[in-house]
């Protein structure tokens, strides 16, 4: 982390504490002063790492007590430009991964355009099951460009946030993003892997997240299971 602001090294400190439960939900974090002390580091370099959790949904900022840490939603934050793992939270948060990340053409029928830079260089495609309290909730696959991720294919995804190890390893980070959806009725490979009820029909989504890389983009075809949990988050 040699390279990285002093902001982003507060903030992945943090961040971590919440996500291993070192400050649970309604703990106060320490004041701004306290992060300053400990951390050598300005004020105002200590807002901008809270900015950053408040904006993530991790913490709420309340005039006169400070940074307390924000209750773990019962919704679900694939709509969130934060990620899943960081609306729910790691405790709560399990994954499988049934396909590891590979390298492949794109397919002839993607749903989104793509740019010719991106056309050429291939996708790196994986598939994940994800569960919230042990119950399988959605099944996401995710194409990505083959662009500046050297031994991403290496690396082990099981119980980790994509975001996280973009953000961490190859300074990537979400900025946006555009989705579709529509409620189908899901086919047998979907109805086994999310335990779906015969005629119970499964919310379809395609998503493309901007980066801070310029032609390189997430997308992702998920579906899920919204019998138990509700969706939100703002772009």
């Amino acid at each position: 982390m040699e390279n990285i602001p002093q902001h982003r090294k507060l903030y992945e400190i943090l961040r971590k504490h919440i996500e291993n439960g070192v400050y649970g939900e309604g703990d106060l974090l320490p004041s701004e002063n306290e992060l300053s002390a400990t951390h050598s580091i300005t004020r105002p370099t200590v807002r901008q790492a809270l900015d950053t959790l408040v904006k993530e949904g991790l913490i709420v900022k309340k005039q006169g007590k400070g940074s307390i840490v924000r209750k773990t939603p019962r919704n679900i934050g694939i709509l969130s430009i934060s990620g899943t793992a960081s609306a729910i939270g790691v405790r709560y948060l399990k994954t499988d991964i049934l396909q590891k990340p590979i390298v492949k053409s794109w397919p002839s029928d993607f749903a989104f355009e793509l740019s010719e830079l991106e056309q050429e260089a291939g996708c790196i495609y994986m598939e994940r099951l994800r569960y919230v309290d042990n119950e399988p909730v959605f099944y996401d696959v995710n194409h990505l460009p083959n662009l500046f991720l050297p031994r991403i294919t290496q690396r082990s995804f099981e119980n980790k946030s994509l975001f996280d190890i973009l953000r961490k390893n190859y300074q990537i980070e979400i900025v946006g993003g555009e989705q579709q959806l529509k409620a189908i009725k899901p086919g047998e490979k979907i109805g086994q892997l999310l335990k779906l009820k015969p005629g119970q029909p499964v919310l379809y989504m395609e998503r493309k997240l901007t980066t801070n890389k310029e032609n390189f983009n997430i997308y992702s075809t998920i579906y899920f299971n919204s019998e138990k949990h509700a969706i939100f988050g703002n772009f």
